[in-house]
């Protein structure tokens, strides 16, 4: 009985020892479809690790910024795998707050030279990567096809704003619910001024001139949210301003939109009969433009990257490898079908036959990301990158507050004219506080 208790004892300590050595990581994510089905689908992940378990903190887009570029700023270390767009890389990644991915960008079954160009380019700084995509994306118009050929419209391939404008009042049918354009409202400056950002480029307005002079006083932004705020007085749904990307999704999905013009990313979930309504009805068009050369459409990414302050690096880069490789790309078309792989990172993706005759949007999608220039993003020269952000560290806090007074305007709260004036004002106190021009 001696030698049972004692081999007993044993063995639950050689279990306690398996289980202690298990690591925990806390990985903070946006609550956008695709993460939520990255979550869905981690069991494949635990099966080839499984020493390693996995913590979600998601959270709503605005809040997760938030949270996220408090803690790695603090470095507070509550998280291990940080989910952040593409303005964030190479900010942070200067400030000393990422670890470089050494061992992805070093490891050929990743590939990293298969990720695409344009998203990977964003992502590197100083030769090294920083963040690995998940999904990348630009934007595009997303109508129904059914709606144009009632009211005897033919969307071009490359369509103008006011095309799109005219053709939006056109489908409009406040009485049975039917919004010809759904566009974001939300206040953030990944909400409503990503949106209002790109539309301005094409516009031929911008955030500064050469010497980081504040723009909003221009014609060219009077001109953009003049035209914004009465197409959505016209043509758009109540409570616009409340609507960032999830709403409007929902709307589009559920048939009360004619139009919605946003991220390339929103074609799988719109074209899914599952999930939308409407699916066979929805066509793809590229963003609009005004005729000065630059169209409405941005350049975006959600990755996953690791804080410096990590102490779990080696078993957060396991997990950003399984979630943004070509595997990980196999397993949800295995698993929801070659639709709803994750696009916008991998050349291979768009080489796929399978997935070219699964979603209709690809080659719009892939022409649209291609499309956008960071480097150029205005018609008019600017001393800054980005297309529908300015990547400097005060754009989150000064981005937030514009798109609080856009979206204000946008609800009948304050004049168009009063919200450029009170954006100009802010942003010029805000820059001059922060020392431009530097």
């Amino acid at each position: 009985m001696k030698l049972k208790t004692i081999l007993l004892s044993a063995c639950s300590a050689l279990m306690f020892a398996g289980l202690a050595s298990a690591e925990t990581l806390t990985i903070a994510t946006v609550n956008n479809g695709d993460m939520v089905r990255m979550q869905k689908l981690t069991d494949d992940f635990k099966a080839k690790n499984p020493d390693i378990d996995l913590q979600w903190v998601t959270l709503e887009e605005n809040v997760l910024r938030q949270k996220v570029t408090t803690d790695i700023a603090t470095k507070a270390g509550q998280y291990d795998v940080l989910t952040i767009g593409t303005y964030e890389v190479p900010i942070w990644s200067k400030l000393g707050w990422l670890a470089p991915l050494d061992k992805l960008s070093g490891d050929k079954n990743y590939d990293v030279n298969d990720l695409l160009p344009a998203i990977r380019s964003g992502l590197t700084t100083d030769g090294k990567l920083y963040a690995a995509p998940f999904y990348g994306e630009s934007s595009m118009v997303m109508y129904r096809k059914d709606l144009f050929d009632k009211a005897g419209l033919k969307m071009p391939d490359a369509p103008t704003w006011d095309f799109i404008a005219d053709a939006a009042r056109k489908i409009t049918d406040k009485d049975h619910e039917v919004y010809g354009i759904c566009l974001r409202g939300k206040a953030g400056w990944g909400e409503n001024m990503a949106f209002l950002t790109a539309m301005s480029n094409s516009f031929g307005a911008r955030w500064f001139d050469e010497k980081w002079k504040p723009q909003f006083d221009q014609p060219e932004w009077k001109n953009t949210l003049d035209f914004y705020v009465k197409l959505m007085k016209d043509a758009g749904p109540p409570g616009a301003s409340s609507n960032g990307f999830n709403e409007n999704l929902s709307l589009f999905q559920t048939g009360k939109c004619g139009m919605w013009i946003d991220a390339t990313v929103a074609a799988s979930f719109v074209s899914d009969p599952k999930q939308s309504k409407v699916a066979d009805k929805v066509g793809f068009a590229l963003a609009p433009d005004k005729g000065l050369g630059k169209r409405g459409n941005w350049l975006w990414a959600w990755n996953l990257a690791i804080p410096a302050s990590s102490k779990k690096t080696e078993a957060a880069e396991k997990f950003i490898a399984w979630a943004t490789s070509k595997d990980y790309t196999n397993l949800v078309a295995q698993k929801e079908g070659w639709l709803n792989a994750p696009p916008g990172t991998r050349t291979s993706l768009y080489a796929s036959a399978d997935y070219q005759k699964a979603a209709p949007f690809a080659k719009m999608t892939l022409d649209s990301i291609n499309s956008a220039d960071p480097t150029h993003p205005t018609v008019k020269p600017v001393p800054y990158v980005g297309v529908q952000f300015v990547a400097i560290p005060e754009f989150q806090g000064i981005g937030t507050a514009v798109g609080q007074q856009f979206s204000a305007a946008l609800a009948g709260q304050i004049s168009v004219d009063q919200a450029l004036k009170a954006a100009q004002q802010l942003t010029s106190r805000e820059m001059t506080k922060a020392g431009y021009p530097k």
